[in-house]
């Protein structure tokens, strides 16, 4: 039983950050490497596109885990 409900939190942490991933894309860049160069500077075209789709990825593997664990709890 308890096993199914981490899985549940898992799942709603990974919907949380894939959320954030496709909202804020340029967050990791600029916690990396934003504070590396002098003035206005902003990650590539396809660090956004990249970034975005891994959001949507994850989005995707916690909305399965959430199926799951909550299937699993119900039946």
């Amino acid at each position: 039983m308890f096993g199914y409900i981490a899985v549940l939190f898992i799942g709603v942490l990974l919907i949380a950050y894939g959320i954030f991933a496709i909202r804020n894309p340029t967050f990791g860049w600029r916690l990396s490497e934003g504070w590396k160069v002098k003035g206005d500077s902003e990650p590539s075209e396809g660090y956004i596109l990249s970034m975005k789709f891994g959001g949507l990825i994850v989005i995707v593997m916690g909305s399965f885990f959430l199926i799951v664990s909550l299937l699993k709890l119900l039946l």
